[in-house]
């Protein structure tokens, strides 16, 4: 099992998430030490989703937008469900997040209809990704390489399609994760012995 203790993660969801999407990895996230906040625009709480149909949990805002910076985050994970993204894609204050993440190379999880954020910060471009195969289409159009698998890796990302990938979605999560985590260790030792 990866350790990735004391790992922050932002979670960044709104109303109409995919409950499992959301649940699961963030589950498999806290069982290896992680610290994962829910990031949305509004306070209080959010609404689940099953298909983008069914209502099911409703789940406690951590933190808001306005009031994170990326700074406090080591990774980011991009829930799905047709209704968040969408929503969140459109946000200046979600694509900036986004943007800055990515020029710190921090990593990226991100299923189903999240990689539409992902597009409409202009981060696509060049990229291998996968999402939900309704979406293909957008992330070509965005200059993005579309595939159908269950899990692609590229760099700092790691990108499934559906519910039924998170059990290998999870674990190429973690892994991401995990050398990220390490990565970080090594600069931190460089950095103290410079000093």
């Amino acid at each position: 099992m990866s350790d990735l203790s004391g790992f922050r993660v932002a979670v960044l969801a709104t109303d109409g998430f995919e409950e499992s999407e959301l649940t699961e990895p963030v589950k498999a996230l806290r069982a290896a030490g992680a610290r994962s906040t829910i990031v949305s625009p509004k306070a209080g709480e959010i609404q689940g989703v099953r298909h983008d149909i069914d209502k099911t949990i409703r789940v406690p805002v951590d933190r808001t937008l306005a009031d994170v910076r990326v700074e406090e985050f080591d990774g980011v994970l991009l829930p799905g469900g047709a209704l968040n993204a969408d929503a969140m894609r459109m946000l200046p204050e979600v694509q900036s997040f986004l943007r800055e993440m990515q020029d710190a190379g921090k990593p990226f999880a991100v299923i189903c209809h999240a990689p539409w954020e992902l597009v409409s910060a202009g981060l696509v471009a060049g990229r291998e990704l996968t999402g939900y195969h309704t979406i293909q289409d957008d992330i070509r159009n965005a200059g993005g390489r579309w595939v159908d698998r269950e899990v692609v890796e590229d760099h700092n990302w790691v990108s499934s399609r559906q519910p039924r990938d998170l059990p290998a979605f999870n674990q190429a999560v973690l892994r991401l994760f995990a050398r990220a985590r390490a990565a970080r260790s090594r600069l931190a030792v460089a950095a103290d012995a410079r000093r």
